[in-house]
């Protein structure tokens, strides 16, 4: 009976620090020790855009010509396409637009995942900087400049942006788990560095891009990997990419499981807590490592807020 007291006023306290006392404290610390980006609006180092693209030959034009006309100096700027073994039309818009426009390239990889098509479009890149979209995202008009400037801090390796869904009216459906997460992600930064980041907008310095297990993704990966290497994964809430939300509550169910299954991947196999900060380890584990053994709960509060 004792065990059993034990365990669950434990995983009570567990679930309370999580969802509230760690938010509470990371706000708290990021008013009084807050590490602030040296950023430098004027930069504009050279870019490769890369859009990992599986049978998208719905969104794939409009994506380019969002990405086209990113307020960017053009000779600065690459358009990759890395389209995963496409067996619709992707493969043949995207060269249609780069017949017109030589800043866009296609890659035409072999079936392997997202990662492994990101990984070969970094690998056949040249430029100073390497930025990472969704085909079904837009960005605004000033979303790499805001990106890039955070790059020009020297300590700084990662950068990820604000994703906002909508619909496509226009209208907000940013629920209540979606903009807390928001909240905590900028109070993270603010002490150093997130513990996630956003696959529909980011960006990192060509130097620090890490190859890492196709099955885990860049989301979860990278921030740490960077903490590891002794440099900063940063948040640019000013940096807005857009998308709409998924269509069903069964469908965003069925995500958050597989990306729970992801998460314990990486924390178990991925070295997710070794060779950290003491101060980043205690949000690593504060932030995901608990809310992933709250894993259900979680899931359903996300589904319906």
């Amino acid at each position: 009976m004792a065990v059993a007291k034990t365990l669950f006023w434990g995983a009570l306290g567990a679930l309370a620090w999580t969802h509230v006392g760690y938010p509470v404290a990371a706000g708290a610390l990021a008013r009084v020790r807050e590490r602030r980006v040296a950023k430098d609006p004027s930069a504009e180092p050279t870019v490769a855009l890369v859009v990992a693209a599986y049978n998208e030959e719905d969104v794939i034009e409009r994506r380019l010509e969002n990405l086209l006309a990113l307020d960017y100096q053009a000779d600065r700027l690459e358009l990759v396409v890395a389209s995963d073994a496409s067996t619709d039309r992707t493969n043949e818009l995207v060269e249609a637009v780069a017949a017109r426009e030589p800043r866009v390239r296609l890659l035409d990889c072999p079936r392997g995942g997202k990662v492994a098509a990101q990984d070969r479009a970094v690998r056949e890149t040249e430029s100073d900087v390497v930025a990472f979209s969704d085909a079904n995202s837009t960005w605004a008009p000033d979303a790499l400049r805001r990106l890039v400037a955070n790059l020009a801090d020297p300590e700084v390796a990662y950068v990820c942006g604000r994703l906002r869904l909508e619909e496509a009216t226009g209208s907000n459906r940013e629920g209540l788990y979606w903009r807390y997460e928001l909240w905590l992600r900028e109070q993270e930064s603010r002490l150093g560095s997130v513990t996630g980041g956003n696959g529909a907008i980011y960006a990192l310095r060509r130097g620090d891009y890490v190859e890492v297990d196709p099955r885990w993704g860049h989301d979860l990966s990278l921030p740490y990997r960077m903490v590891q290497a002794g440099r900063r994964a940063v948040y640019e809430p000013a940096a807005l990419a857009f998308e709409t939300p998924t269509p069903t509550n069964e469908a965003e169910h069925a995500r958050k499981v597989r990306m729970f299954e992801h998460c314990w991947e990486i924390t178990l196999r991925g070295s997710m807590l070794r060779r950290l900060p003491r101060g980043y380890l205690a949000s690593v584990v504060s932030h995901r490592v608990l809310r992933y053994s709250s894993g259900p709960t979680r899931a359903e509060w996300m589904v319906h807020s």
